[in-house]
């Protein structure tokens, strides 16, 4: 497709980092919007993601949507929120590489969805992808996330890795050794930024 070989990227999990995590009082819990209304960026996250691209990275989101699978939305109300996010997104200037999403659950309910699968975090199947059809060097690549799933999936691919210590995911997160942690994306892309540059040379927290 015309890219470069050695293209560095950065993998970004969706809710939790780019955008609000939602209260459901149906399960007491912050979940994924189930709406497009719903979908709120998250301050700070526009100049975040125009700074990596300003530092030369792909741009990609992979991101776990099982709530179709677990019936508490619509698949058109997934698909309404991703071009949501999409439209603010290129409204601001910002073009992503791609969006992949896995959209199954082992314990779901809808049939078709309701599976293990090869897609799902923490397996790496997307970051692969990325690789093999959009020239990606994992090597030099980044996946960041809010869970722990996330930090096994870039680093099962030989990414560096970055944790969002966003307070509603701490729950899914507690045993993973990311290369940086930091309390908001826009904190993580100054330690990704300056890594890059050489600035640093190991593991370290905001």
């Amino acid at each position: 497709m015309g890219v470069d070989p050695v293209t560095a990227a950065v993998f970004l999990d969706r809710d939790g980092v780019l955008n609000e995590l939602i209260f459901n009082p149906a399960t007491g819990q912050y979940e994924s919007p189930h709406r497009p209304e719903d979908l709120v960026v998250i301050d700070g996250v526009i100049p975040a993601l125009r700074r990596l691209a300003r530092a030369g990275f792909a741009l990609f989101v992979v991101s776990n949507q099982p709530s179709y699978a677990k019936g508490k939305t619509t698949f058109e109300n997934i698909q309404g929120i991703h071009r949501r996010l999409e439209g603010s997104l290129s409204a601001n200037g910002i073009a992503f590489g791609d969006y992949f999403y896995c959209y199954h659950h082992p314990d779901g309910i809808v049939p078709g969805y309701s599976q293990k699968c090869r897609c799902r975090k923490p397996m790496p199947y997307f970051l692969l992808k990325a690789a093999s059809e959009r020239g990606v060097d994992l090597a030099t690549s980044w996946m960041v996330g809010d869970q722990d799933t996330d930090v096994e999936c870039g680093q099962r691919v030989g990414c560096r890795t970055a944790l969002v210590t966003n307070a509603h995911s701490a729950a899914k997160r507690g045993c993973s050794r990311p290369d940086v942690t930091a309390t908001a994306l826009s904190h993580v892309v100054d330690l990704i930024v300056r890594w890059k540059g050489g600035g640093d040379n190991g593991p370290a927290e905001d």
